[in-house]
Parts: structure tokens; sequence; C-alpha cells
């Protein structure tokens, strides 16, 4: 049984496949509606039954619950480096926003099992017929498998839910590759508000985002699935954040930015024609499969606590004050 969070009452996860690991990613849509594809391939359950007993996040990574198919995406991801990056310890309390499928779930879950948290913070599972199945398949693959992930933490992040937990509770919050739909949905800044809200002072939070080239415009609805790294930052500050570090430690420069169908041209998705079964004149699958999977921006961020915002706040007063 997975618990439920704090006194929120909130509804049965439901996940979209924006951050998932098989067929992920459809185009961005606020509400998606493609069918979720099952985690089979992300996540190789053992018969066994008993306990299984994790140690260190190597252990995690290298777990056999997860597939071949997962594992092979280790060298695109990057999840050793990207959860140290994030200051990940398996004694936190750590959301994830929007985990999809699953594929970081099976690596945080079972590295925090035994001392920490792992909170999946999903999508209203009443809002579709996509959301539902997603919920479904995250039950079955994740939730009903205790031995394994541990008493998984549920709560939900939609344009019209709550709080995605009590204030000043969670030691990190983690999304990967989210950000472009909430920019589709038109509700980016409620997701780092209620983010914010959410994290203790102190705490982490880490993006993970297909990069758009500096160079690029920006569409406001990121349906290229691209976003401008300093947008981001821009929405993390405005929301309270610091600014901490960022890494290349998930970088392709092969990635150009500009495929006929966005970032999901590329592999994972490998898309090859449109909506209608078109493809484009010329198409070369080979040459976006050769590219990998995208360049994506890796940052970290903090909520500062009370003591660094009374202080920044009593030297800009100062400022202002000898401006005057």
């Amino acid at each position: 049984m997975s618990r439920p969070l704090g006194v929120m009452g909130v509804s049965a996860l439901a996940l979209m496949m924006a951050a998932c690991g098989g067929s992920e990613e459809p185009a961005p849509d606020a509400t998606p509606t493609e069918t979720p594809t099952s985690e089979a391939s992300e996540t190789a359950t053992p018969e066994a039954t008993e306990t299984m007993e994790v140690s260190g996040l190597d252990a995690a990574i290298a777990g056999e619950w997860r597939s071949e198919d997962a594992k092979a995406r280790d060298a695109f991801r990057n999840p050793k480096e990207t959860l140290e990056f994030f200051e990940i310890e398996p004694t936190d309390t750590v959301a994830e926003i929007w985990p999809g499928g699953g594929w970081y779930a099976s690596i945080l879950a079972p590295y925090l099992k035994d001392e920490g948290t792992y909170i999946a913070v999903g999508f209203d599972a009443d809002s579709s017929d996509y959301a539902a199945r997603a919920s479904e398949n995250f039950q079955t693959n994740f939730i009903d498998q205790p031995d394994i992930y541990g008493d998984i933490v549920v709560a939900e992040l939609s344009p019209e839910t709550g709080p995605i937990a009590e204030e000043n509770s969670i030691d990190t919050i983690l999304t990967f590759r989210n950000v472009h739909n909430w920019m589709s949905g038109g509700y980016t800044e409620k997701v780092f508000a209620d983010m914010y809200a959410a994290l203790k002072p102190g705490g982490i939070l880490g993006v993970v985002e297909h990069r758009l080239p500096s160079g690029s415009e920006q569409d406001p609805s990121a349906s290229s699935g691209y976003v401008h790294e300093d947008f981001v930052k821009q929405l993390a500050s405005e929301a309270g954040f610091v600014f901490v570090a960022d890494s290349d430690i998930n970088a392709n420069p092969a990635d150009t930015a500009d495929h006929p169908f966005g970032v999901w041209t590329l592999p994972p998705t490998s898309r090859t024609t449109d909506r209608d079964g078109n493809m484009p004149e010329g198409f070369d699958a080979a040459k976006y499969e050769a590219i990998g999977e995208s360049d994506r921006m890796t940052l970290k961020f903090r909520k500062p606590t009370a003591e660094e915002i009374a202080a920044a706040e009593a030297e800009a007063a100062s400022e202002e004050a000898e401006e005057e």
C-alpha cells in the first residue's frame, strides 16, 4: 500500500508520459491523450517476493528489477552523476514531479526505501483516460511492489490541485524533462510556486530539461519540447529560488534542437511521421538515431532560509535608501 501525503487527501497517482522511460514524451499537452506504454521494458520485476536489499546508489542503479532497456539509457541519462549533483542522500525525503513511466522511480524509490521517503507527484487521475491508464500502470509496476520500492507516498499536481505536500516538508524536489509540458499548459508559475512552498528552507530543486540553443527563439508553448536555460532560471528566481550551479552531465553537443518533430524525433521516441502518418521528404531516421537523446540542461536551485531572505531584504532596502 502507498502512503497518502500528509493530510491532503490526495487521489490515486496518475503520471504523464512526459517523463517516462519507454515510448516517452508525447507532444506537449496539458491533458495528454496518447496511450501510456507498459513499463515492462523499463522495469523487470523479480519473481522472488522477499524484501530486496539495496545498499547505496550504485546498487539501486544496478538493481535486477531494472530492465536491460532501462539500463541502456543510463549512458544518456547519467543517473549516478545526476543524483549526486543534486545531493540526494538515502535519508532524504525526495519528491519527483511527474515521474511518468518511472525510469527514475526505479532508482530513487529503492535507494530511499529503508531510511528516506520517495514521493511520486503525478497528474490528476481524473483528468483524462490517458492519466487514468498511466496511474494504473504506475500502481501495478511500483506501488504494488513494496518489497522493491518501499512505501511510495503519492500526491498530485495539475493546474487545479492544491499543495503537493505540507509546507517546508521536503528535502529535495526533482523533475526530469517536464518544464515544456507546463509551458504548454500555461501553468509553469504555479508549479514552481508549489515546489517552493513544499521544500524545506535550504532544500534543493533539481531540474533537467531539453535545452534550446540560446540563439533560437523560444516558443511560449515549447511545442518543440526545447526550453531556454535562462528561462528556467528566471522561473525559479521569480518563485524565490536561488541558483546554485549547473552541469553538463546531460549535455549532448550533437543535438541541434531543430528536428522535424521536435525533441520527439530523437530517441527514445524516434518519431518518423506526423500525426497524419506523413514522413517528410528525405527523412533519414538513422541521422537522428546517431544523435542520441537530447541535449539537456541540469540545474540546481536552493530555497533560501528565513535568515538569508531577511538579509537579502535588508541589503536591498539599504541599496534603495542610498539611491534616494
